[in-house]
């Protein structure tokens, strides 16, 4: 963080309620060959059709156009280019994702940095998504510690119906002007929210929703919830519960434990009305209230039945039991991670099918510890080991098909030192 950022993270700390009026002096050619520095610049070109590449070679040049036209206000924010990503396994349709040009995304990155610097003050500690030094592990242990040490018997899951195609524009302005009062800044956020997207060449206008994509988009999704649910649950819901109740959010995902099933029902009833204020909706064929927990798993088994399960962030959370007997919360990589896992590595091989077979284990290597680093948590080394296991009989599918008199049996494959692929590890046994 520079210097200047600095001193504004700090003063945003020191006073809350401080509104900053001078933001856009820091928007100069330094602060933005800066902020290239920490840009990911393999992205995807914008309806420009620039790439990372074009744009950095005149570094210098167009770095002092954007301020140029930054003075003397007439930037002007080009539509997104839309593009369709699939939902993923099990799911049918699309999601829409925006990719602005590398000029435009590079100015959305630097305003972000100015962002985050001033909001990261305000935002509460159970917020975890797109903050510096926080990542999802942290979320994971956080829930975890709330629903072992705590008196959590009930937890609800919640899925907000497209969030990111139905935040009010208006609102989010407002949000904003809580703690922004340069009139620089404030526009070139409102341009971005209202920028459209080009598909199939044509633009379209957005009324509400912030695109998926753009650096601009993650803060501005974080500041929208954090009015929007974090200081509602903090400030006015929780101290008018009857028990211990707890939030861990990740951007717009998020589960709420609770000690008694009347504050969980009140929570649900409230939390429509509080979303439906702010353009919002809950998916309801996704979002359930469940019994979980150490208490829960005892009541449960007095009824003969199993605990619920719930997943969040990729996990499958299980009622389990320690080698002692005790309460023990179980994670593991859901059905829909690993199918998607397999599904990249299945579609990989399909068009890498005749790499040779070295290169082809190295960067199946990869994936695999790729996948290990995010999953390798206590309890999931079986998981791990079957999804090495499914990765090995696509890749020896792959390979048979490459002759019809193939000798490629599985003890042949097997004995292989080019066919070897790692093991599952546990690089966060403590989350």
């Amino acid at each position: 963080m520079s210097t200047q950022l600095a001193q504004i993270a700090k003063k945003a700390q020191l006073d809350r309620k401080v509104r900053f009026t001078s933001l856009a002096h820091l928007l100069t050619p330094e602060f933005l060959k800066e902020t290239w520095g920490k840009m990911n610049r393999r992205g995807a070109s914008g309806i420009d059709g620039e790439s990372t590449g074009q744009f950095e070679s005149e570094l210098e040049q167009r770095v002092g156009e954007i301020c140029a036209r930054l003075r003397a206000g007439v930037y002007r924010a080009p539509p997104v280019r839309r593009v369709e990503i699939p939902k993923g396994p099990g799911k049918t349709g699309t999601r829409p994702l925006g990719i602005p040009t590398v000029e435009d995304r590079l100015l959305q990155r630097a305003v972000a940095r100015i962002l985050e610097a001033i909001f990261e003050a305000d935002f509460c500690d159970f917020s975890y998504g797109y903050r510096p030094g926080r990542n999802p592990h942290h979320a994971l242990q956080a829930l975890r510690v709330q629903i072992v040490t705590g008196k959590v018997s009930h937890v609800y899951e919640v899925d907000i119906r497209g969030y990111f195609t139905h935040v009010n524009h208006q609102w989010m302005r407002q949000m904003v002007a809580q703690r922004i009062a340069d009139p620089v800044i404030l526009s070139l956020i409102g341009k971005w929210l209202s920028a459209g997207a080009m598909h199939n060449g044509v633009i379209i206008r957005t009324e509400e929703g912030t695109p998926q994509g753009g650096p601009i988009s993650c803060v501005l999704a974080n500041i929208y919830l954090h009015f929007t649910l974090d200081l509602w649950f903090e400030k006015k819901f929780k101290s008018n519960c009857h028990g211990e109740a707890y939030l861990v959010r990740f951007v717009d995902d998020f589960v709420v434990s609770f000690q008694h099933r009347q504050d969980a029902e009140v929570f649900q009833k409230r939390l429509r009305e509080r979303f439906a204020r702010f353009n919002l909706e809950l998916a309801e064929e996704k979002t359930r209230l469940l019994l979980f927990g150490r208490f829960a798993a005892a009541m449960r088994a007095k009824r003969g039945r199993r605990p619920e399960t719930f997943e969040f962030l990729g996990f499958k959370h299980v009622c389990g039991v320690d080698r002692s007997g005790k309460f023990a919360l179980v994670r593991i990589p859901s059905v829909k991670s690993c199918r998607k896992f397999l599904l990249r590595t299945r579609e990989w091989l399909s068009g890498h099918r005749h790499w040779l077979k070295r290169e082809q284990q190295h960067h199946l290597t990869a994936m695999l510890r790729g996948f290990y680093q995010y999953f390798g948590l206590h309890h999931c080394t079986r998981k791990l080991s079957w999804v090495r296991y499914q990765v090995q009989r696509q890749w020896a599918g792959i390979l048979r098909r490459r002759s019809q008199r193939h000798k490629l049996t599985w003890s042949y494959l097997s004995s292989r030192e080019w066919f070897e692929l790692p093991s599952g590890r546990l690089p966060h046994p403590m989350i």
